[in-house]
């Protein structure tokens, strides 16, 4: 039975969502131009980004993975923020892509391939970009609601009800105020966020124990539980593949690299990812510890999908008022990271992909309309794909394949603009290309009973591991075949 008091706990939720709603939407006044809808009018100081990337990449889902990550693998399981935190230090410091992204003051990133590749690129990026963003978060709403069903007790036959509400209450906000009212919410979600993860620990320590959950993760996972390269579920492979999906998404997950567009200048966006970056390692290593807490206290019979042991267990475990403040902390995370990914998948559907229809430059107002219109598209496509998508194997294997889609491919056309002189047209279409069929044509047979043992033998991760290289050897074959004269304003970041 779940600790959920609806007096206390429902008080505690409805307080803190009220005052979240009110605060993204009166920031709506300020904003006047597309410019502050979708980069905040590029005046984000160090200590806002770094609450605001924080708390956009930390929600429900993120809960819920790394949890599930803790439970099935341990210690070990933390191995992916691990790969996050030194990829986005190092290029914080070095300003590997980042500078030269941030001093040509693009919306997107497809926006910074024009001067490079040409329109058609731009669109292509923008296509791919958007595909494998909306496949990513397409999983979000159910797995929001599923935790809320699980931790709260509430009967599952309210979970597309549970969704709904979530992803209205997230777009009216975000429709009217864009990244300003993102912004301004995720700094309160950040504060609300840190308190509920920092309390639950503390107390999951307390009553649990360190040693009790060392213990459970050595008799469950033996020494895969500690090191990922002697875990059977895991290996260098797992290792491999994590390592290129987190450096590629420091480098060009759009929903990240806003915080670097929107920064004051390229040195504040370096110091936002420096600051930012540990902060990867407790996203997976707080969560995990939830996990094997769950491990250790609940029997197996009790647990089902490995998914719902966190949410299971914080709902027996917690007292209530400690209950309210966690809903309210997940309820925080979630709603900071659905609002600026859709703001981010809208920005690239405006930017790039409906630039060829605009002839002529819109009118401030037609573009905030347009780009309003296009978050709702995007909230209602979200409600249904989460309604119907089977989710396979487990949750963080499944954003990685996703996130594939379009981070194999981006990160290598990113790299190539601003540090290959030779990069050209051919090669970008190549790397598209190729970086898109392979994770979704394994996403396709994982769903037909037919090739899923072909699927099964391939594996995500040598699936994952085979895109990134074949993606960098398209880029050049295609490069080197048909050498091109680089297009005005490359030579800028070079």
């Amino acid at each position: 039975m779940s600790s959920f008091s609806w007096l206390v706990d429902g008080s505690i939720v409805g307080l803190y969502l009220l005052a979240t709603m009110t605060a993204g939407i009166l920031v709506r006044k300020y904003v006047s131009k597309v410019d502050h809808f979708l980069v905040a009018g590029r005046e984000m100081n160090v200590f806002l980004g770094i609450a605001s990337l924080a708390a956009t990449e930390f929600g429900i889902v993120t809960c819920m993975y790394t949890a599930q990550n803790g439970y099935e693998k341990g210690f070990a399981g933390a191995i992916p923020g691990m790969c996050q935190a030194v990829a986005m230090f190092l290029i914080g410091l070095t300003g590997f892509c980042i500078r030269p992204l941030r001093e040509a003051r693009a919306v997107t990133i497809p926006e910074l391939f024009e001067s490079r590749f040409g329109p058609r690129i731009r669109w292509a990026s923008g296509v791919v970009i958007v595909l494998g963003g909306l496949l990513n978060m397409g999983v979000f709403l159910r797995t929001g609601g599923e935790f809320l069903v699980q931790a709260c007790g509430f009967d599952v036959k309210y979970l597309e009800i549970t969704m709904t509400v979530l992803l209205v209450g997230v777009a009216a906000y975000t429709i009217l105020g864009g990244m300003l009212s993102v912004l301004v919410t995720d700094f309160l979600q950040f504060i609300v966020m840190s308190v509920g993860l920092i309390a639950v620990t503390v107390l999951i320590l307390k009553d649990v124990g360190w040693t009790r959950l060392v213990e459970t993760v050595q008799t469950h996972h033996g020494a895969g539980g500690f090191n990922p390269f002697v875990n059977p579920t895991m290996g260098w492979p797992y290792v491999l593949f994590n390592m290129f999906l987190n450096t590629a998404a420091t480098l060009t997950w759009q929903a990240t690299i806003a915080r670097v567009l929107s920064a004051k200048d390229s040195r504040t966006g370096q110091r936002i990812y420096m600051g930012t970056a540990f902060f990867f390692v407790c996203r997976f290593l707080i969560p995990g510890i939830w996990g094997i807490a769950a491990l250790s206290m609940l029997a197996p019979g009790d647990v089902g999908n490995t998914l719902h042991a966190m949410p299971k267990f914080l709902g027996m475990f917690l007292p209530a008022g400690m209950m309210g403040l966690v809903i309210a902390a997940m309820l925080a995370a979630d709603m900071s990271t659905e609002s600026a990914y859709m703001l981010t998948w809208g920005s690239v559907i405006y930017n790039d992909i409906l630039a060829p229809l605009r002839r002529k430059a819109w009118s401030e107002q037609k573009g905030l309309l347009w780009n309003r219109m296009i978050i709702g598209v995007i909230g209602v496509f979200l409600l249904f794909y989460g309604l119907w998508y089977p989710l396979k194997g487990d949750l963080w294997t499944y954003l990685g394949v996703t996130g594939t889609i379009y981070l194999s491919s981006m990160s290598v056309l990113l790299i190539s603009c601003c540090y290959w002189k030779r990069a050209n047209n051919w090669g970008a279409a190549a790397a598209i290309v190729t970086g898109a069929l392979i994770p979704v044509g394994y996403l396709v047979l994982e769903q037909i009973p037919a090739t899923a043992p072909l699927t099964k033998a391939i594996g995500p991760y040598y699936s994952g591991i085979g895109t990134y290289v074949l993606v960098a050897v398209a880029m050049v074959v295609g490069s080197l075949a048909k050498p091109a004269t680089a297009r005005g304003g490359a030579r800028a970041l070079l």
